[in-house]
């Protein structure tokens, strides 16, 4: 084949980039292929709707999901509608039909990846998906092949370009919550309805992906303990610049004695680390390999070009394979096995330093109820900071713990907001 045709399920802001740089790097792509790559057809909910990106007139616009992948003439499916039911559909009917596929769709991969590798493979075609992790960083790859033979130890990551604009902003600026969030609106970087990024459900999505490339072994989205970052505010922020940290909605799995521990939340990074200084709404994701040690990827985690750069990273990857004649590439990087889920650490098993903030009344003893507190339950405190004028109706302490565990941490939070001069819920948040 000359020609390399793609079927495009979806033409937002991803399929207009991926198409623009098509368009744009056409000699690059052809010279490094000996090929040409074409999208030939795509499949959108409204005909009658406005492109943002004209992709030329060889293009064929079909609202019929059948049309786009019973074409013979497309090679490849490219997934970029999102959502769950009906991409998924497309995707196994896309299989079916013996086409590969390039996904984008983190959410789907997540809810439904064990049953999509499964059918890919029982087609003998590809699924790849660099474009559903962390935008134009490419870590799938990282992970299934440039560290292929090493025993990941740890990986944290900065995955929500929304979330990470959002913190700082509020970090350089002083602005509060509602207000970062209304001028990501405003740019762009948020949703309409943003849940997604300030809940962390969008970085678990993410995280479940990795977790199956990293250690071959599935994560169950409902099992992930996610927290996002609508409790931070603006003291939060100022509390942990003053102990020397700045405050991250991060992503982590590490193996503790054969056990994953995972999950998503905000979290008081050193700002000495290279991932406090990732800003705006730039990711990064930092891996710890058993030989190859610390490294850190850094870039753009959104967007249409870069994001449309990871797909076509792997529409160019499918076509190396298919010119090779590589039938039933190795989607999931273990060979195709089938993924067993993985052994978890309980989540209150789980041990790391902890910042409190209690909002308590202004009156004798309850610094001393609090500690007692802590010692009870085996929290040791490593520093305390208390301010706040004398008479106010709520005054912040701040107390940075040694390690614990989250059960123990729990405890003391449970015992302490039932107290009678706890004015607000406690605040925790991990440090890393």
């Amino acid at each position: 084949m000359d020609v390399i045709r793609l079927g495009l399920g979806g033409f937002g802001t991803v399929g207009s980039g991926l198409a623009k740089i098509l368009d744009m790097n056409a000699g690059r792509i052809e010279k490094r292929l000996g090929k040409k790559i074409v999208i030939s057809k795509v499949l959108v909910r409204d005909l009658t709707k406005k492109r943002a990106f004209d992709p030329g007139p060889d293009v064929a616009f079909t609202d019929d999901p059948d049309a786009l992948v019973n074409d013979p003439s497309v090679d490849i499916v490219v997934e970029l509608m999102g959502g769950l039911d009906t991409a998924k559909e497309l995707m196994l009917k896309a299989f079916a039909a013996g086409k590969h596929v390039v996904t984008a769709n983190k959410h789907l991969l997540a809810e439904h990846g064990l049953e999509l590798f499964q059918a890919a493979s029982d087609n003998a075609v590809g699924l790849l998906f660099e474009a559903s992790c962390a935008g134009g960083i490419p870590i799938v790859q990282t992970l299934k092949e440039s560290l292929a033979g090493d025993e990941i130890v740890k990986m944290l990551g900065i995955m929500n370009g929304t979330a990470n604009y959002i913190l700082s902003e509020m970090t350089t600026k002083g602005m509060d919550f509602e207000a970062a969030l209304a001028d990501a609106q405003d740019l762009g970087y948020a949703e309409a309805d943003p849940t997604f990024d300030i809940e962390g459900f969008d970085t678990a999505h993410k995280l479940c992906v990795l977790i199956r490339m990293a250690y071959g072994v599935d994560y169950p989205l409902a099992a992930l303990p996610v927290q996002g970052i609508t409790s931070v505010t603006p003291m939060d922020i100022e509390f942990a610049r003053e102990f020397g940290y700045r405050i991250k909605l991060l992503a982590h799995v590490e193996d503790v004695h054969g056990k994953l521990e995972a999950g998503v939340h905000p979290a008081l990074v050193p700002y000495t680390y290279l991932l406090a200084r990732v800003g705006g709404n730039y990711n990064a994701v930092r891996l710890e390999g058993n030989a190859v040690g610390p490294i850190m990827l850094h870039g753009q985690g959104a967007g249409d070009l870069p994001t449309g750069s990871a797909v076509l990273a792997d529409i160019m990857n499918l076509v190396r394979k298919i010119s090779d004649g590589c039938t039933g590439p190795d989607n999931t990087g273990f060979h195709n096995q089938a993924i067993p889920k993985a052994k978890i650490l309980p989540p209150e098993e789980s041990e790391s330093k902890y910042y409190f903030r209690f909002t308590v009344a202004d009156r004798t003893g309850v610094m001393a109820a609090i500690t007692r507190s802590m010692a009870d339950h085996n929290v040791s405190i490593a520093q305390a900071v208390q301010k706040g004028e004398s008479g106010a109706e709520g005054i912040p302490l701040v107390i940075i713990t040694h390690e614990t565990s989250a059960r123990d941490a729990d405890a003391v939070l449970a015992e302490i907001d039932a107290m009678d001069f706890s004015v607000e819920p406690c605040v925790k948040f991990r440090i890393l």
